[in-house]
């Protein structure tokens, strides 16, 4: 009995020793977790302009990505939250159709607001947010002036708070903290800084219009082109007509006539189209001009005005200038009176 009591007692300092030297170990395994925390949030891999757009946006029709754009626009979702935001859809539907001019303008139109974001993201210490705005930005315009000091500013910000953390030697719950403030900062942030960028936006650019302008621009454009087809094909069809007519008039006796026939119905000779304004063409803006003139006994045109213009409002005075430019060219077969008239000019791509 008194050996293994003997034995009990000399173990029971080795089991003492154990236990001590493994509650070092787990304190050392919590304090090198607490030091690796902020480590490890900085080794996540930086969005590059390649990857900056999420899959899931990338997945999506021109259609949808169109759609999508324009509500986040209307939603005040300029650059943020990642993955549902008007710059990358913006983005992605240029990637599908480079040729869309409502795309590219809507992206220079943001490219400024999206560089004051990122300054903004450098100044909290928001850096993860900072580099993919950075990268929203190369992706849209590669060489973008702003870019290459956007990107010095946040690697030597980001070199000294990853310093002075260290000097800090915050914990892991302390960091976790520290980052879910972030994030609500962040969100915060972005709220108020959207809404703002939206309505300078709005004040510097008065004169443009919205991309849900621009979808109902061109739904009036199509419009446009249906309505010139069918006057085309109409005006075809009675030429046409009037050919047979006078085919069939050669055909018989022809009666005494004076030496100038003078009709009271207009027939063009010569009524070229209007000159398209290059600014409306670059924006694919689409309008029309009721214009009102006389055609004199010789067949020349006076008294040219326009009645009624129709298009975006920034257009309506150009259409106007070119309607009215066309129609003093316009030449028609002398009549017996003179005739006041109105004509629709349409301007369409």
């Amino acid at each position: 009995m008194s050996a293994i009591n003997n034995m009990r007692r000399g173990l029971a300092p080795l089991a003492l020793a154990v236990a001590v030297a493994c509650a070092l170990g787990a304190c050392k395994k919590d304090e090198a977790a607490a030091d690796a925390g902020p480590a490890a949030a900085q080794q996540a891999p930086a969005p590059t302009p390649e990857s900056v757009v999420s899959a899931t946006v990338t997945a999506m029709s021109p259609d949808q990505l169109r759609t999508e754009a324009s509500k986040a626009y209307g939603e005040n979702r300029l650059y943020a939250p990642a993955g549902n935001n008007a710059m990358e859809y913006y983005l992605a539907l240029r990637d599908k159709q480079p040729a869309d001019a409502g795309a590219s303008s809507a992206l220079t139109d943001l490219l400024p607001m999206t560089v004051i974001a990122t300054e903004q993201g450098i100044a909290r210490e928001d850096f993860a947010d900072a580099k993919r705005l950075a990268a929203l930005i190369e992706k849209a315009d590669g060489q973008h002036p702003a870019l290459s000091r956007l990107k010095a500013a946040i690697a030597s910000s980001e070199t000294a708070a990853l310093a002075r953390a260290e000097n800090q030697k915050l914990t892991a719950e302390e960091e976790a903290k520290r980052q879910e403030e972030l994030a609500k900062k962040r969100e915060e942030d972005q709220k108020k800084q959207q809404e703002a960028a939206k309505q300078q936006l709005a004040q510097q650019t008065p004169a443009q219009p919205t991309p849900a302008q621009q979808t109902a621009a061109a739904a009036e454009a199509e419009r446009q082109r249906a309505a010139a087809a069918e006057a085309e094909r109409q005006r075809q069809a009675a030429a046409a007509a009037e050919q047979q007519r006078q085919q069939q008039a050669a055909a018989q006796p022809a009666a005494p006539a004076p030496a100038r026939a003078a009709s009271s119905e207009l027939r063009a000779i010569s009524n070229p189209g209007p000159r398209y304004p290059q600014a409306a063409q670059r924006a694919g803006a689409a309008g029309s001009v009721q214009v009102e003139f006389t055609v004199n006994s010789d067949g020349s045109v006076g008294n040219v005005r326009a009645v009624s213009s129709d298009g975006p409002r920034q257009f309506q005075r150009e259409f106007e200038r070119e309607a009215l430019a066309a129609v003093k060219r316009w030449r028609f077969q002398p009549v017996a009176e003179a005739t006041t008239t109105r004509r629709t000019i349409a301007f369409q791509q």
